[in-house]
């Protein structure tokens, strides 16, 4: 089979909208700029975004041709968290993590170190595969991408 004569492009994200097709992208792949995707119903497109952004479940590409290709999260490798989640929860935010917050548990990526800190301080933690989609940003949309408390703040 021969390639397109013309890639379709998505150069527009639109929020929360409904759409016919989609493309299954993990937590990850949520994150993007430029990347060849192709939908569930087979149209391959381009990404060509003019800066990098965290996609959420529910957002969609706008192809140039107008349609629309709904994102949706991947089942992946996570921890589902229950206990007394304030506690637990500041722990998580304490170092950074992408944290998914119910009202019954917490959900975070599988990860070994934080799976022994959590079960350290009393939570029981249960390996899951799940649709991984944390909270964003405490400014708006999107991602924690690391922070500065000013100069000097982590010296000892």
């Amino acid at each position: 089979m021969s390639a397109p004569l013309f890639q379709l492009r998505a150069t527009t994200i639109l929020r929360a909208t409904p759409a016919d097709d989609s493309v299954i992208l993990d937590y990850e792949g949520r994150f993007l700029r430029r990347k060849r995707l192709l939908s569930g119903a087979g149209v391959s497109f381009l990404v060509d975004l003019a800066e990098t952004v965290s996609l959420d479940p529910g957002d969609a590409f706008q192809l140039e041709d107008g349609r629309l290709i709904g994102i949706l999260a991947a089942m992946e490798p996570c921890l589902r968290v229950e206990g007394t989640l304030p506690r637990l929860a500041w722990h998580i935010g304490n170092r950074h993590t992408p944290c998914q917050i119910a009202t019954d548990h917490l959900l975070i990526r599988a990860d070994h170190v934080l799976e022994g800190m959590l079960k350290g301080l009393g939570a029981l933690v249960t390996p899951t595969m799940a649709p991984f989609a944390p909270e964003g940003g405490a400014y708006g949309h999107g991602r924690t991408m690391g922070h500065d408390h000013g100069p000097g703040f982590h010296a000892h």
